[in-house]
C-alpha cells in the first residue's frame, strides 16, 4: 500500500468516529471559526499544536515555520497574524518552540545549508546576541536547550514590536503573548515568557502607525 493511502484511510476512520460520538460534529465544524488562540510553532512533524495541547479542530489558528520564527519581513506570517488579530480577534498568541529543534541546532554551526541559510540567519542573530551567556553553559545539550528558550523569548519580543499587535493593544486589552517550549522528551510544555496586553514597553518601538 502506498504510504499516502494510509492517511486517506485514517481520515475516513477519524470522520466515522467523530460522527459516532456526535452526529452534528461536522455541521458545527463547518460554521465560522472562532478560535481563542493563534499558534506560531515549528514545522517539525513531532510538534502538532492540537495534539500536544489536546485541543479540538477550531480551537487554535495555526502558523508553522522552521524554528517558530517571527520575522518582520515574512509576509506569510504577518498575513496570518493580521487575520488572527484583526478578523478573528484571538485573545492569545502562542509562540511554541521545542527542544531538539533542528533549525536551532543548525544555527549554532558554521555549516552551509544552502537556501535555508537565509532563514537561519534570523536564529543566528539570537545566538550572537546571547553568545557570551550561552557559552558560560558548559554542557552542550543544556546550551542548545537554552538557545531554544531564548529564541522563543526573542520571537515574543518581535511579536510585541509589530504594528498589528501594538494597534490591537491600543484598542483593546488583548491579545496576550505567550512563549512556550515543548519538551519533546517528556511531552510537557514549559512557559518561557508571558506578556499581557499593554504591559510591554520599549524606548524605540511605540504606538506609531
Amino acid at each position: 500500500m502506498k504510504e499516502y493511502k494510509k492517511l486517506l484511510l485514517s481520515n475516513k476512520a477519524w470522520a466515522s468516529e467523530r460522527l459516532e460520538l456526535d452526529p452534528t460534529y461536522f455541521d458545527n465544524l463547518s460554521k465560522d471559526q472562532n478560535p481563542l488562540f493563534l499558534w506560531i510553532g515549528c514545522a517539525d512533524s513531532r510538534v502538532p499544536a492540537e495534539e500536544i495541547t489536546h485541543a479540538d479542530p477550531g480551537d487554535i489558528f495555526v502558523h508553522r515555520n522552521v524554528a517558530n520564527m517571527v520575522v518582520h519581513t515574512d509576509i506569510n506570517l504577518l498575513s496570518v497574524l493580521q487575520y488572527a488579530v484583526e478578523v478573528l480577534e484571538v485573545k492569545h498568541i502562542i509562540v511554541c518552540g521545542h527542544y531538539n529543534c533542528g533549525g536551532v541546532r543548525a544555527a549554532m554551526t558554521n555549516q552551509d545549508f544552502g537556501l535555508i541559510n537565509k532563514w537561519l540567519r534570523n536564529i543566528k542573530e539570537v545566538y550572537e546576541k546571547h553568545y557570551t551567556d550561552l557559552h558560560e553553559i558548559a554542557d552542550e545539550t543544556a546550551r542548545f536547550n537554552r538557545l531554544v528558550e531564548l529564541n522563543v523569548a526573542e520571537q515574543i519580543q518581535n511579536l510585541a514590536k509589530t504594528t498589528i499587535v501594538q494597534k490591537a493593544w491600543s484598542n483593546r486589552q488583548f491579545p496576550h503573548l505567550h512563549g512556550w517550549v515543548f519538551d519533546i522528551h517528556h511531552g510537557e510544555i514549559k512557559e518561557v515568557l508571558n506578556i499581557n496586553a499593554g504591559e510591554w514597553t520599549s524606548p524605540v518601538f511605540h504606538y506609531d502607525f
